[in-house]
């Protein structure tokens, strides 16, 4: 009998404007920016597949109707490139349709990520849950970095952040930790803040877009109030968490480009190119 995951269920919050990659985001949803010939959302629900899960709860919001299309068959194309040798372009895509269950809710205001998180609540239910934002986009040559946090997981059963050291000039991008280093890469948190500013602080260890939720983070976030940038944040809701010794960081094995600046999505774009062409 197959051992059932840890975690089933990934969140994707897509509700976002976008406004870096205007105009070219006005009707398009930023998740959909390919990276070669795969939007960046599906390049995250792969990372999710690869660690066990099959159930991708998808937060979205006006104008994103793309993203649920892309999930779906399309009848009509299939039918056009049948028996051609463009058809296996369409194996990937298939695959993911055949094997996950889509669900979808709109973010009818954006008011942060820990507001787009406490909307997915209803997709997701009372049980651990990961969450990906697409636009940071992941490669490790093993494992993927969802699955390096699932075993993590298994062993600690606690909330746990990505993270990765940054240049100190950019925290005020990023939410920050701080903690005591429990294992190699690995750190107890006790301190979390929102983009703070370089002089503020408290390391250059940045959460990135990658983590697992415990289902009582939707308690504290029903709970939290604003914070930075008058947005519900998930960094005020997880330190909650951590103030109880319940949030692991982990510096993650593997590669992250920042596909939400044009320069990270550039970069993504020549080296997964570079990559491909070696093969």
């Amino acid at each position: 009998m197959k051992k059932k995951a840890a975690i089933d269920v990934c969140l994707f919050p897509a509700a976002g404007y976008g406004t870096r990659f205007l105009p070219a985001t006005k009707s398009m949803p930023k998740e959909m920016l390919p990276i070669l010939t795969k939007p960046l959302i599906q390049y995250g629900v792969e990372e999710a597949m690869n660690a066990g899960m099959n159930t991708m709860a998808i937060v979205t919001g006006r104008g994103k109707r793309a993203i649920e299309d892309h999930f779906d068959i399309s009848y009509e194309l299939e039918h056009q490139i049948k028996g051609t040798s463009k058809e296996k372009m369409l194996a990937d895509i298939r695959h993911i349709i055949d094997k996950c269950i889509f669900s979808y809710t709109r973010q009818i205001e954006m008011k942060g990520l820990g507001h787009a998180i406490l909307t997915g609540k209803p997709l997701i239910g009372y049980q651990p849950f990961a969450v990906i934002l697409a636009d940071d986009l992941c490669v490790s040559e093993s494992e993927g970095v969802l699955s390096q946090m699932v075993t993590l997981y298994e062993k600690y059963q606690c909330s746990i952040v990505a993270i990765e050291e940054i240049d100190p000039q950019h925290t005020d991008k990023y939410g920050v930790i701080a903690g005591v280093e429990i294992e190699p890469g690995i750190f107890r948190v006790s301190t979390m803040v929102e983009k703070p500013s370089p002089a503020d602080a408290p390391t250059n260890l940045a959460i990135i877009g990658r983590y697992i939720l415990t289902p009582d983070i939707f308690d504290i976030l029903q709970q939290t109030k604003p914070g930075k940038g008058g947005e519900i944040q998930i960094t005020d809701a997880l330190m909650e968490q951590a103030r109880e010794g319940n949030v692991i960081a982990y510096k993650f094995s593997g590669k992250r480009y920042d596909c939400g600046s044009i320069d990270g999505y550039v970069q993504a774009t020549v080296e997964l190119y570079n990559e491909m062409t070696k093969k």
